[in-house]
C-alpha cells in the first residue's frame, strides 16, 4: 500500500438516486476537493485542502489528511450516513442521546 492510501476509503453519499462514491487515497480527496464549488469553499473546506496538499508533499500522514476531509464531508452532510456512526455498533438512540 503507498504512503498517500487510505487504511479506510471514506464513503461520500451525494444523496438519493446518486451512488456512494468511495475516496480511498489523498489524491482521490484532491480531485474532489478541487471540484467543489468556489461559492461553498469555506474554512472546512480550506483545511481539508491544506491537509491533503501537505500529505501530498510528505509533511502529514495520509491519515491526518482523511481525517480533515472526513470532517469536510461531515459539514457537507455527505459523509455516508454507515461512517458517522460511532464505531462499536451504537444504536441511532445513543447516537440522538450524543447530540444533545
Amino acid at each position: 500500500m503507498d504512503r498517500l492510501h487510505f487504511f479506510t476509503p471514506v464513503r461520500i453519499a451525494r444523496g438519493q438516486g446518486h451512488p456512494v462514491e468511495e475516496v480511498d487515497s489523498v489524491p482521490e480527496a484532491m480531485v474532489f476537493l478541487r471540484k467543489w464549488p468556489t461559492g461553498r469553499r469555506g474554512p472546512v473546506f480550506q483545511c481539508a485542502l491544506n491537509c491533503c496538499s501537505a500529505a501530498m508533499s510528505g509533511s502529514m500522514s495520509a491519515e491526518e489528511a482523511r481525517k480533515a476531509f472526513i470532517g469536510f464531508a461531515r459539514i457537507t452532510r455527505l459523509l455516508d450516513d454507515e461512517m458517522a456512526m460511532p464505531l462499536g455498533g451504537a444504536s441511532m438512540d445513543n447516537v440522538y442521546d450524543l447530540r444533545r
